[in-house]
C-alpha cells in the first residue's frame, strides 16, 4: 500500500483495470472499512481519500476539532485491499485558500442537512468533483448513512456528466444499533446511551411504515421514541425522496428514506434507515434507485 500527499505523485500511479475510490475524512472505523471491502470487490484497484475538507463546516471550531490521524489511518488500511492512500494538503486542494469556483448543490443542497448546515453540500460536492477528477475512478463508494450526500453526489454525476458510478454500502453498526460515525468518539459513555434513541426511532418508523401505516403518524411515531430522551435535541425527523431529498408527499408510494439528526450533548448525529411506503405491487413512482446503483 502506497501513500501519496500530491496530485503529481497520485497521477504517476500506474492504472490497472477498474479502479474504485472511497472518499473519507479519515478518523476511519470499522464503517469505513467496510465501503474498502465492497470497493475491493468491485475493482481491481482500490484508492482510499483522506482529506478534513474545510468548505464542508459551517464553523471553524466544529473543524478544528475534528479528529485526525492520519498514521493510525493508515495502519487500519493495512491489509485492507488498499492500493494507495492520497492524503492530501490543504494547499494541494485549494491553493488559493476558498476557490473562486465551486459546484453549487442547488435545491436539495438547502434542506434538511442544508438548512441546518447552510453551503455543507457546496462544499461536499466540490471536493467530490475535485477528488474525482484527481483520482479518476471508474467506482466511487459511499456510505448509505450520509444519504443526502449520496443523494447529492448522484445528481453531480448525472448532471455534469461525471463518467463514473456511484455505489452505496449499507450503514455500519455497532451491536447496540448506534451508527459507525467518526464523531462517536465525542460522545461521553451517558451520551452514547442518550444517543441509542435515534436507532430505535428509525426502526419503530419503519416499521410503521412497512406495516402500511400513513406517512404522518410513521413521523409521530418516531418523534414520540425521541421524545422520551430530552436530552437529545432534535433537529429534523422526516421521510424524504430518495431521489431528491425533498420530504414526501402524503400520497407517495415507493421506496423512501427516513432520516433523523439530532445533537446529543454537544455532538451532532445523523442516521437513517430505507423503507417503503405503501404495498409492493401498488408504486406508482417506481422505486427511486436507492440506495441501488
Amino acid at each position: 500500500m502506497k501513500v501519496v500527499h500530491t496530485a503529481q505523485d497520485l497521477a504517476a500511479w500506474p492504472r490497472k483495470g477498474r479502479r474504485v475510490v472511497v472518499m473519507t475524512m479519515g478518523a476511519l472505523h470499522d464503517g469505513h472499512l467496510a465501503l474498502v471491502r465492497q470497493a475491493r470487490e468491485l475493482g481491481d484497484q482500490v484508492v482510499v481519500t483522506v482529506f478534513v475538507n474545510p468548505l464542508q463546516f459551517n464553523e471553524s471550531t466544529d473543524y478544528e476539532r475534528y479528529p485526525r490521524d492520519l498514521e493510525a489511518d493508515v495502519a487500519r488500511l493495512k491489509g485492507s485491499g488498499v492500493d494507495v492512500v492520497f492524503a492530501p494538503a490543504d494547499d494541494t486542494m485549494y491553493p488559493d485558500g476558498v476557490p473562486a469556483a465551486s459546484v453549487s448543490a442547488g435545491e436539495m443542497g438547502r434542506v434538511l442537512e442544508g438548512a441546518a448546515r447552510p453551503g455543507h453540500f457546496d462544499g461536499v460536492l466540490t471536493v467530490v468533483a475535485k477528488l474525482l477528477h484527481l483520482t479518476q475512478p471508474d467506482i466511487a463508494v459511499f456510505g448509505a448513512k450520509d444519504a443526502q450526500q449520496v443523494i447529492a453526489v448522484r445528481a453531480l454525476v448525472r448532471d455534469l456528466n461525471f463518467p463514473v458510478e456511484i455505489a452505496t454500502a449499507p450503514t455500519v453498526r455497532d451491536a447496540d444499533g448506534l451508527a459507525q460515525s467518526s464523531r462517536n468518539v465525542f460522545l461521553s459513555a451517558s451520551e452514547r446511551e442518550q444517543a441509542l434513541v435515534l436507532s430505535r426511532a428509525l426502526n419503530v418508523a419503519d416499521e410503521q411504515a412497512r406495516n402500511g401505516v400513513q406517512v404522518q403518524n410513521v413521523l409521530t411515531q418516531g418523534r414520540a421514541m425521541l421524545e422520551s430522551a430530552p436530552e437529545v435535541r432534535v433537529d429534523y425527523f422526516t421521510v424524504m425522496n430518495p431521489a431528491n431529498a425533498q420530504p414526501i408527499d402524503s400520497d407517495y408510494r415507493g421506496e423512501a428514506v427516513i432520516a433523523v439528526a439530532a445533537h446529543v450533548g454537544d455532538t451532532r448525529l445523523i442516521d437513517n434507515v430505507t423503507t417503503r411506503i405503501g404495498p409492493r405491487d401498488a408504486d406508482p413512482q417506481g422505486d427511486a434507485a436507492w440506495p441501488a446503483k
